[in-house]
């Protein structure tokens, strides 16, 4: 059925063949077992292998795309890059065919896969059974649209070069959030500790000529960030909010019921918010000597959540007060070293922002690639 002059759509079958080589001579073994999940991901199985008869399982190679047919309506189809593994006899596994091979990219039908708009093609296909599976010849019948072989590889470089920026900057995640934990404990080794209550002062500025309003109000998690405000705001008086300007900091004093975990974050925006006047807002008296960067790196810390709640004092509400804050120890190296360390925090901050960012791009990149194809 032709759709425009730059392709056609056409029968999936006549591009594809099922795979049924299994593991009879038992050649692999139980660590190369994956199961497919819903992100349309290949991971280690989650069944009890002990005693497993492994000669159904199903030999998958490169280049295969393996699915569960129990399963396909939310995305568990994979496609193999990552050398052989085995799977369950209950999955579907087939591969480009021939003809395939000369007129269609792998990658380009793995896209085509991976959008809801597939997703929910499946869904309606299976409309009215009791137990949904959809077949290799289910599958067959399916009509894709096939794009000369150029207009499939540069939708998938596009596509893959947004993979490549999203895995390039998670991959420097870690070494960076270790390197920077491994500073900080080493300052401790390094430096006196010295009482917080020194270098940090309470603040207690309102909200009195009512400029902020209600779309400034932030409250606070146990994750160490602010947040669109919980509370019903109606009718609420802002004026008694108080003001968290860019670099301060602000807490909950109530512990308890909180996972084990204090509430508290630093305004690393350039924007002031207001925050409830029963939260507690400070600051560095110094940003020289201590910066906010650094001091907001030494009490979002899990060490840090034990001891506020282990000092947190009281009876139905237990609380993490002011001079409880004041008296705690923190290490204070020389502002070189404190940057040092903060640089290193803000790479792997900023890595992690690059890498989200691009991995929710590619979510909406799919069907905005294939629709891409079919509009020419």
């Amino acid at each position: 059925m032709s759709v425009n002059n730059n392709f056609s759509w056409v029968r999936l079958g006549d591009y594809i063949d099922r795979s049924m080589v299994n593991n009879k001579n038992m050649e692999y073994g139980v660590e190369l077992i994956e199961g497919v999940n819903s992100s349309g991901e290949f991971c280690p199985t989650k069944s009890n292998t002990v005693g497993i008869n492994l000669k159904p399982y199903k030999v998958v190679q490169n280049g295969y795309f393996v699915y569960n047919p129990s399963r396909l309506n939310i995305g568990s189809l994979a496609y193999r890059t990552d050398g052989l593994c085995i799977v369950s006899h209950l999955y579907v596994v087939f591969h480009l065919n021939n003809l395939g091979r000369e007129k269609l990219l792998p990658e380009f039908l793995f896209l085509y896969f991976k959008r809801k708009e597939f997703l929910r093609l499946i869904d309606y296909l299976n409309f009215g059974s009791q137990r949904p599976e959809f077949n290799f010849f289910e599958m067959s019948e399916i009509q894709i649209p096939l794009p000369d072989i150029d207009t499939q590889q540069e939708l998938v470089n596009t596509y893959n070069g947004l993979k490549e920026l999203a895995e390039q900057n998670e991959a420097l995640i870690n070494p960076l959030t270790q390197a920077c934990q491994a500073y900080i404990v080493d300052c401790k080794k390094k430096y006196t500790e010295v009482e917080l209550g020194e270098y940090i002062e309470e603040l207690n500025e309102r909200n009195s000529d009512g400029k902020f309003t209600v779309e400034d109000v932030k409250g606070i998690s146990i994750l160490k960030k602010l947040i669109p405000t919980k509370a019903n705001m109606k009718d609420v008086s802002l004026t008694p909010y108080k003001l968290l300007k860019p670099s301060e900091f602000g807490y909950v004093t109530v512990t308890s019921r909180n996972g084990g975990k204090i509430s508290l974050a630093i305004n690393d925006s350039d924007k002031t918010y207001l925050v409830s006047s029963s939260y507690k807002v400070f600051k560095s008296k110094n940003a020289k000597e201590l910066q906010p960067e650094f001091l907001f790196l030494l009490i979002s810390k899990d060490e840090f959540d034990r001891y506020s709640r282990f000092n947190s004092w009281g009876s139905a509400r237990e609380s993490f007060d002011w001079d409880e804050l004041c008296r705690v120890l923190i290490p204070l190296p020389p502002p070189e070293v404190q940057q040092a360390i903060v640089n290193l925090y803000t790479c792997a901050e900023e890595a992690k922002k690059i890498a989200t960012k691009a991995r929710e791009k590619m979510k909406t990149l799919c069907p905005a690639l294939v629709q891409k194809a079919i509009n020419g």
